[in-house]
C-alpha cells in the first residue's frame, strides 16, 4: 500500500480550514463583546432611568430634615434632626442611634418647602451667573478698539 504525497489542493483545503475555524473563532468572539456591550449599556440606562424616577417622585421623609452633622470620632457622629417643630441631638455610632438632647425648633430658621430645590436649577444659576462674569471681566479687560 503506497501513500502518495499530500498535493498542494488538499494543503490549500487544510489552510482554508484552519482559517475558517479562527474566523468563526473571532465572529464568537464578536457576538460576545457585543452582547456584553449591550447588558452594560442596559445597566447604565436603567441606573440613569432610576436615578430620574426617584428625582419625581413626591419627597418623601419631608417631616424629617438633617440640621447639621459633625464627626467625633472614626464612626461616631452627632447629628441634629428635625422633626415636626423640635430638634433632636441625636449620637449616632456604627450599630447605635442615642438621643441626647431635645428642645423646640428656633423660631427664626430659614423656611423650608415639602420639595426638595431642584439640584440641575441651583447648577443652571450658578452657571450662569459664572459665565455672566466670565464674559465682563473679558470686556473690562479688552481695550476699546478705534476706527
Amino acid at each position: 500500500m503506497s501513500v502518495a504525497p499530500p498535493s498542494h489542493q488538499d494543503n490549500a483545503i487544510d489552510a482554508l480550514g484552519s482559517g475558517s475555524d479562527a474566523f468563526i473563532g473571532m465572529a464568537m468572539l464578536g457576538k460576545t463583546a457585543a452582547a456584553l456591550a449591550f447588558v452594560i449599556a442596559l445597566i447604565l440606562l436603567f441606573t440613569a432611568l432610576l436615578k430620574r424616577w426617584q428625582n419625581l417622585r413626591p419627597y418623601q421623609g419631608a417631616h424629617l430634615r438633617v440640621i447639621t452633622s459633625t464627626a467625633v470620632g472614626n464612626r461616631e457622629r452627632v447629628v441634629v434632626v428635625e422633626i415636626e417643630d423640635t430638634w433632636l441631638v441625636l449620637g449616632v455610632s456604627s450599630g447605635r442611634i442615642t438621643k441626647l438632647h431635645e428642645r423646640p425648633a428656633p423660631a427664626d430658621r430659614p423656611l423650608d418647602t415639602d420639595t426638595p430645590p431642584d439640584a440641575s436649577s441651583r447648577f443652571s444659576q450658578r452657571l450662569a451667573q459664572a459665565l455672566a462674569k466670565t464674559r465682563r471681566k473679558a470686556v473690562d479687560s479688552d481695550p476699546p478698539q478705534t476706527p
